[in-house]
């Protein structure tokens, strides 16, 4: 008996959003996803990958140098010192002129070294995930590229692997997972497939494996619920696009 196709190419999300997934059973995730942990079909997960794109994290295209030195001046704050500084000297008070200046320069450069730290540190974000993953996909356990995964699929995880997606964690076994990129946090979180009460902070979300995090010990598989710029480590990129168009 043939089964029948089903069109996602105008589907709305599958999950309500990427924050809810922790609070749900791993056997409601995996409904409201129509998938199971046998994985997606082929053709199924070809469709989906047409309807949420490629799974990977938005390019933050840096500024010229000038342009983010210039762009340190750009401030109602600094308008006002740089007015200042030119009364002052009008006045004849030429070392609170000069004191004024430099105050604007130092603050300039030290929000161009940062600024230029932070498009680093986005960029080296995008080189944290591997280029392929082990997935579940029709009942087989497959090796496909990151870029490939789509919402739905099953993941397999294994000590010294980055995460490729976010996921709604379903199998566990003595699994941990450092998350410093995104929490800060220097010791590696304890996951666990149960879910997490609602207003679990990201650091919290124990039923929860995100993005370009690194498997330190352990075992899991989990479904992907975000891929690409809708991701934790794609929202981060994102808001720093629009911070510095």
């Amino acid at each position: 008996m043939e089964t029948p196709t089903v069109k996602h190419a105008t589907a709305s999300p599958l999950v309500s959003a990427p924050s809810d997934a922790h609070t749900k059973r791993s056997e409601d995730v995996l409904a409201a996803l129509r998938t199971s942990t046998a994985g997606l079909a082929v053709d199924d997960a070809k469709q989906r990958l047409v309807t949420y794109g490629s799974n990977r994290l938005p390019e933050v295209a840096g500024r010229h140098p000038l342009l983010r030195l210039f762009a340190q001046f750009h401030n109602a704050l600094i308008y006002f010192l740089l007015a200042a500084a030119l009364a002052a000297s009008l006045l004849g008070h030429f070392v609170d002129a000069a004191v004024i200046a430099a105050v604007v320069l130092v603050n300039a450069l030290v929000g161009f070294i940062q600024e230029g730290k932070a498009e680093k540190a986005l960029s080296a974000i995008r080189n944290l995930i591997a280029p392929h993953a082990y997935l579940v996909r029709g009942g087989r356990r497959i090796k496909v590229p990151v870029e490939e995964i789509v919402p739905g699929d099953i993941v397999s995880l294994e000590p010294g692997d980055r995460v490729p997606a976010d996921l709604r964690l379903i199998r566990t076994s003595a699994l941990r997972i450092e998350e410093a990129i995104l929490t800060g946090e220097s010791v590696a979180a304890e996951k666990r497939e149960t879910p997490a009460p609602i207003d679990a902070a990201l650091g919290d979300r124990y039923s929860m494996a995100y993005s370009g995090t690194l498997v330190a010990t352990g075992q899991a598989m989990g479904v992907v619920v975000a891929t690409g710029s809708a991701t934790e480590s794609g929202a981060s990129v994102l808001c720093c696009v629009k911070y510095n168009p």
